[in-house]
Formats: C-alpha cells, structure tokens, sequence
C-alpha cells in the first residue's frame, strides 16, 4: 500500500507553507501525483427594495478569482519537480466549503490540510472546518499545525481506542508508519482496563509488524482526564506524528480523536492524521 495521489488544501490569503512543504516532501517520498485545491464563498447579500448589490457582487467575485489564482501560483511553485504530476481544481461556491472538498476527494488517497483555527480568527467564507471534512471526505486527513514545515516521523504514536475508526486510521496511516523510525500505539485507560488495553496494544503491534513496522504497544493508566494524559505523552514521547480515529455524534457537532477531544489538539507542536 501507497499514496499514489496526495490532495493539499490550500486556505484563501493564509499561510500555507507547512502544507505545501509537506505535500512536497510526501510526494518525493511516494512518486505521487498531487492535486492542488481551494474553494470559497461569496458574500451574501440581502437585498432590499431600491438597493442595487450588482456592483458589490461583481467586485467581490472578481477578488476571489484574484485569490484563488494567487493560491493557484503558490501551489505550482511549492510542488513543480517535486510532485509526479500536478493538478489544480477551485471553486466558488455557497455551500459548505468542507464538502466541496470531500467530494473532490475521491480522487486522493490522502488530504493534507491546515489546523481548523476557529471561526474568530478566520473569515467563515474561508475557512474549511476539518471535523466537518473528517466526517464527510472518507480518506485520512493529514493535519499540519502552524509553523510545522516538516514531518520528521522519528517517532509516530498510534492513539488506540477499541473502535472501528482507530483500525481504519492504522490502515490508511501504513505508508507513513512504514516510513516512522519508531511506532508506539499508546491506549490512555483505567486500572481496571489496564490488562484488556494491554493485550489490545500488544495486538496491534504484532499486526503492525507483519506489515514491516517496527512498533510497540503501551497502555497508560490515567488518574485524571484522558484527554489530559493523552496530551502529556504525546509531548514527553515527543511524537512527530499522531494517528487517530475521529468521529463524532454527528458532522456539525463535537469531533474527537481516538475518543479524546480535540482539546488536546488546540496547540499541538506535531501533525496529525485522522480517520473517520
């Protein structure tokens, strides 16, 4: 298994060095091909009897296609001799941003994306809501914080929940946990789970080493917030790269990693790939 066709989001007028970058490095790794992708929403406007918005309307259009072309350039620069082959799609769009991505992404094996930083910090019309295109796109979601420009993957930790998104994350993150110097699927769990998570990690790691990963299995038991331990490991591991489930109540609602809330994410200092 392969990415053959790695999909990077790139956010209208907001920093996408880390994820080119990345992109790029992914794709010398695995000979992909990447398509390039960005989409945005027009303003709405109401209008009211005697007022004209035509103009309005036209000025804001033609400043998107100014952006999507500025993005368009970025993308090209970042990934020409790095990439296979290159590809560009865009749109403008008054649904959601999140599914035009999702749909477009049947055509990927992966999607690498920017940390989903909130609606105060970043105009809604641009911003694409990563719990949202988690729970629609159907492939892994690559995640790269701010200020990440690399994915070293020393060290890779599996965040392990007994659940169908936790198996289906380790699935798709196998190229990447093939390429890791060191795997540890870590379950965060009580004393009285302690022994179950144990053996659940143990056959993980077996399983993983049958697919030419060296990995251990580690399970922790937390006396306080699982969220709290969860975070405190990543960091004292230093991981490079989490793999996780995510899965939520529903699309528009709360998302979580591994059954952990993405609060332990809000900063993280590592990438991130989640599967739903």
């Amino acid at each position: 298994m392969t990415y053959k066709t790695l999909m990077v989001h790139l956010e209208l007028n907001g920093d996408n060095e880390g994820v080119l970058k990345v992109a790029g490095e992914l794709a010398e790794r695995f000979d992909a091909q990447v398509i390039g992708i960005a989409a945005c929403q027009p303003i709405q406007v109401l209008v009211s009897e005697g007022f004209n918005a035509g103009e309005e309307i036209t000025q804001e259009w033609a400043e998107i296609e100014r952006e999507l072309a500025t993005a368009e350039s970025q993308f090209c620069a970042a990934l020409r001799g790095r990439a296979k082959r290159m590809e560009w799609r865009s749109t403008i769009t008054y649904g959601p941003l999140a599914d035009y991505i999702a749909d477009q992404a049947r055509a990927a094996d992966l999607i690498i994306t920017g940390k989903d930083i909130g609606p105060s910090l970043l105009d809604e019309s641009r911003r694409v809501k990563v719990g949202e295109l988690a729970m629609r796109a159907g492939r892994p979601i690559l995640i790269v914080p701010m200020g990440i420009t690399g994915l070293a993957m020393r060290h890779v930790l599996v965040g392990w929940k007994e659940s169908r998104e936790a198996r289906r994350a380790v699935v798709d993150a196998l190229p990447l946990l093939q390429a890791a110097g060191q795997v540890t699927v870590l379950e965060v769990t009580s004393q009285h789970e302690h022994a179950a998570a144990q053996a659940r990690v143990k056959d993980v790691a077996l399983w993983l080493e049958q697919h030419q990963v060296e990995a251990a299995g580690e399970a922790i038991v937390a006396s306080g917030t699982e969220a709290g331990y969860l975070h405190a490991a990543l960091l004292d591991r230093r991981c490079d790269l989490l793999v996780a489930g995510a899965y939520g109540h529903n699309r528009l609602s709360e998302w979580v990693f591994g059954g952990v809330t993405a609060d332990v994410l809000l900063d993280p200092i590592f990438c991130v790939l989640v599967s739903h």
